[in-house]
């Protein structure tokens, strides 16, 4: 992958220098054509290039976390379900007290 752009960089140079020493270039000609067909393209290619590596190196990362999080549930008791995994309907917050009996609000429903 870095062969490609190393080439590209050395071919980008190679014009700069013609554009300098050229009797019609100019410094400011040659730092743009570097800039502008070398840094730019080259960076653009070597990232778009990476990304692969990186959607490993991400992977890689989560399935380690899922792991050490799956030991730490495993030997800590804690539970790695989410908070909804019983399934089962939400009950209003005003209408339960620390008792756990009703507080003598009723829940809106529909008349019958």
């Amino acid at each position: 992958m870095y062969l490609i752009v190393i080439a590209w960089m050395y071919v980008v140079l190679m014009m700069s220098v013609a554009e300098a020493t050229n009797s019609n270039g100019t410094l400011l000609g040659a730092v743009v054509t570097f800039f502008m067909y070398g840094v730019g393209p080259a960076a653009l290619v070597a990232y778009l290039m990476g990304a692969p590596a990186r959607s490993r190196a991400i992977k890689k990362r989560h399935a380690e976390d899922l792991a050490r999080h799956a030991l730490h549930g495993q030997a800590g008791g804690v539970s790695l379900d989410p908070p909804d995994a019983g399934r089962h309907a939400a009950r209003g917050a005003e209408a339960m007290t620390d008792a756990g009996t009703d507080s003598g609000v009723a829940p809106v429903r529909k008349e019958p």
